[in-house]
């Protein structure tokens, strides 16, 4: 028998909301809770799905092996980055994607950052890496994060974004931005 997910911790009463550049296109954020486990499930498996099209396994094989993974990733997640804000991202109240972010100086990490297709390249990405980005900065901090190295498209905007690579393993690229000094 499965072991029953761990909880999201309780969310932080001043986790960050939505720039107004997206709450005018009605994008919200709220803290996660264990019913919007199935939303992220379905969501890890779309973010994945590519990695698995030109395996020769079955449909159910593909399930199990995302749905063991997403499990797995759950559980790190809760526990090592347990002081983290875990978000989802809802337009129009229907959740659409998760920020998972660490205020924790001296970087803010960005946990993991994952939209629903349907919220691609309408710009809600940039907008919230660049929210986080003014946050770090009011705090005095820089933000790090990790991204896979087969994702261009991601490394794409970060580095757009004012982000530099650092040296990683060979799957993951550390990637970091330091705020310009205010002047």
């Amino acid at each position: 028998m499965p072991q029953a997910l761990p909880a999201f911790p309780a969310g932080h009463a001043d986790h960050p909301h939505a720039p107004a550049s997206l709450r005018e296109r009605g994008f919200t954020l709220r803290p996660a809770n264990d019913a919007d486990l199935a939303f992220l499930r379905t969501l890890y498996r779309e973010t994945r799905s590519g990695e698995l099209a030109a395996m020769p396994w079955p449909a159910e094989a593909k399930l199990a092996f995302l749905d063991g993974q997403f499990e797995l990733q759950h559980r790190h997640y809760v526990t090592f980055y347990g002081r983290s804000d875990f978000l989802v991202v809802e337009r129009d109240r229907q959740p659409v994607g998760r920020v998972y972010l660490l205020r924790q100086p001296p970087d803010f990490r960005i946990v993991d950052i994952a939209l629903r297709e349907s919220a691609r390249g309408e710009g809600v990405g940039s907008a919230l890496i660049a929210h986080i980005q003014q946050q770090a900065r009011a705090a005095g901090c820089g933000v790090a994060l990790h991204v896979d190295r087969r994702n261009t498209a991601a490394r794409r905007l970060y580095r757009r974004l004012g982000f530099a690579a650092a040296q990683g393993d060979d799957t993951h690229l550390p990637m970091n931005w330091t705020a310009a000094p205010l002047s």
